[in-house]
């Protein structure tokens, strides 16, 4: 009787390589205790630290007399904690009331030097400030508290919410569906689909991608613009989210790091711990910044073309408009055809992607862009005959584009890809 959950699975020969099921369980298990802690973690700073934090906002102003004061200490597993114990008396509406205070946290902390420090400003027989609760006025502190980063502890829940939550997502949505499975359901098709036709009279290709999204643009100059592959204002969103995520976690570390160096209590592990963060958010600060760079100094490309799709040893005219204020060392524009092929190794989908030709259609050198007259250029394009069409399927894609590539003085190169469809000759569509 087969296993229903095994262990390892034979893969060639003598060899052996992890269960997929065994690694599909423990992702989905990975994913739902980082889930579980972000929200049990989310818990815990609302219940114990935002929530008193927000209510002492409402707090009254009043006055009351210090009748004592000493440290209050408690010793655990952690060794001894201390904190300030500060005996204060005040009279609401008639009554009086006698109490043992200091802030709306009122936790136990290390180092009974800071302790020392706190009570020391308060002197016994004198008045001082002091805020109570009117809903329950035996609720009084002596500081409302004020601590910013009581706020920035919601990054770490937040981030185990967000990266088990939608790892448990994507893991949930791939359940029972092997990558056999989702290739056939996709390479399946109908037999009245390949003599079908996409609305426009010309016939449609079974895995050639659809052209819609790039004809249903018209162009200045020419027939159709091109749309961009990905825009640089979403490149630039995606750094941005990925810096303040990163950061946003590294701050918060390196205040906990710092207020234990400053207080004299160094935790040198998580110094050192803390630095390869530090690197990398570094990092990712320094290519935000050149993403900016690059998005606000180079305006935006547009690129036409006469005609759509295109075929197999088909010329057409191409019209490059570049805007903006630059001293541009030289500009190209390239046709390039990039294969790409999607995997899977074990338990893990990988995919590789390759330009498997490449021709230079236009070229200009040493020229200067002004701000109000962008720079424009025409060519010819012309697709090599008997080149392969496009192609999308589940594992394989063949994708053809329009590739400008410019090299400005002062600021870093940048590319810009226009994706273009290339079907089967056909009869040139039944034309």
């Amino acid at each position: 009787m087969a296993r229903r959950l095994r262990y390892f699975e034979k893969k060639r020969g003598n060899r052996r390589t992890g269960s997929s099921k065994l690694g599909f369980a423990w992702e989905i298990l990975a994913f739902g205790v980082l889930l579980a802690i972000g929200c049990v973690s989310l818990w815990i700073s609302v219940v114990r630290l935002m929530l008193p934090e927000w209510q002492a906002r409402q707090f009254v102003e009043h006055r009351c007399a210090v009748v004592g004061k000493q440290i209050g200490e408690h010793r655990g597993g952690d060794g001894t904690t201390y904190r300030p114990e500060i005996r204060i008396t005040y009279e609401v509406e008639g009554t009086s009331y006698t109490r043992e205070t200091y802030d709306v946290s009122w936790r136990y902390t290390p180092g009974r030097e800071k302790a020392q420090e706190t009570i020391d400003r308060f002197e016994v027989g004198k008045q001082y400030a002091c805020w109570y609760d009117p809903a329950d006025p035996s609720v009084c502190v002596l500081v409302r508290g004020d601590n910013a980063w009581v706020w920035l502890v919601l990054v770490i829940p937040l981030s185990f919410i967000v990266i088990g939550g939608f790892g448990l997502l994507w893991r949930m949505l791939q359940w029972g569906k092997s990558a056999e499975r989702r290739a056939a359901m996709v390479q399946r098709v109908q037999p009245e689909e390949l003599f079908a036709t996409n609305g426009k009279g010309r016939p449609r290709f079974p895995g050639v991608p659809d052209d819609t999204n790039i004809t249903n643009s018209p162009g200045t100059r020419l027939s159709y613009r091109l749309p961009v592959d990905i825009s640089p204002a979403w490149r630039l969103f995606v750094w941005a989210v990925a810096c303040v995520f990163w950061n946003g976690i590294v701050w918060v570390l390196l205040v906990v790091a710092v207020r234990g160096h400053v207080e004299g209590r160094p935790d040198w592990w998580v110094t050192l711990f803390l630095i390869p963060f530090l690197l990398v958010g570094a990092v990712l600060i320094g290519v935000l910044v050149r993403q900016m760079v690059v998005t606000t100094a180079v305006a935006p490309t547009q690129v036409e073309m006469s005609q759509h799709p295109l075929h197999p040893g088909q010329s057409c005219r191409l019209f490059v408009s570049q805007s903006g204020r630059l001293e541009v060392n030289s500009i190209r524009v390239r046709l390039v055809c990039e294969e790409e092929a999607t995997y899977t190794q074990g338990t893990d989908t990988r995919s590789e992607n390759r330009e498997v030709y490449g021709c230079e259609v236009y070229r200009r050198e040493g020229f200067e862009v002004r701000r109000g007259q962008p720079f424009e250029a025409e060519c010819e394009l012309r697709v090599p005959d008997k080149a392969m069409h496009s192609l999308r399927t589940a594992h394989n894609a063949i994708q053809w584009k329009v590739v400008v590539e410019g090299d400005v003085s002062g600021w870093p190169e940048y590319k810009r890809a226009f994706p273009v469809v290339v079907r089967p000759d056909a009869g040139r569509d039944a034309s």
